[in-house]
């Protein structure tokens, strides 16, 4: 390959300068995985917990829900419990990683059929329900996100 003579390479420059940004970044969404990048979706839940039963809730989280997600497909991407009140004492915030809205269902579904999982929500249940109201919201990330591992 012959060298590049510096005067040429200068030229050059401000024409790069034209491409839009989006090409730009379409061309490194590539890189990654073209078809990760259109259908993944993350899903944010917030639990509402019924009074006083927010420390049952976790615990129900931490024993049993997070197995029987791995189990029917539902990617754990974090959980949080907020640090300021009124939402400290009875909230719990977390995000799911799906393939696709359509496996995001399937695995829902799925879950929800689970002969251990009505098992485990009745026996947790058996003083009350744990939770007033939960809040779902999916999500795609921008272009301009850092990459969620």
């Amino acid at each position: 390959m012959p060298a590049v003579k510096r005067r040429t390479l200068l030229q050059a420059l401000p024409a790069a300068t034209l491409l839009p940004a989006s090409l730009w970044a379409t061309s490194e969404q590539d890189n990654v995985n073209p078809k990760q990048a259109s259908t993944v979706v993350y899903e944010l839940r917030v639990y509402h917990a019924a009074p006083g039963k927010l420390g049952e809730l976790l615990a129900r989280f931490r024993d049993h829900t997070i197995k029987l997600f791995d189990r029917h497909g539902i990617k754990s991407v974090a959980y949080w419990t907020p640090v300021d009140e009124p939402q400290k004492s009875n909230t719990l915030v977390y995000m799911l990683q799906h393939p696709s809205r359509e496996e995001a269902a399937a695995n829902w579904k799925s879950f929800q059929d689970d002969a251990e999982w009505k098992s485990v929500k009745e026996k947790s249940e058996v003083n009350g329900k744990l939770t007033e109201k939960i809040d779902s919201t999916f999500l795609a990330l921008t272009d301009f996100s850092p990459p969620l591992r």
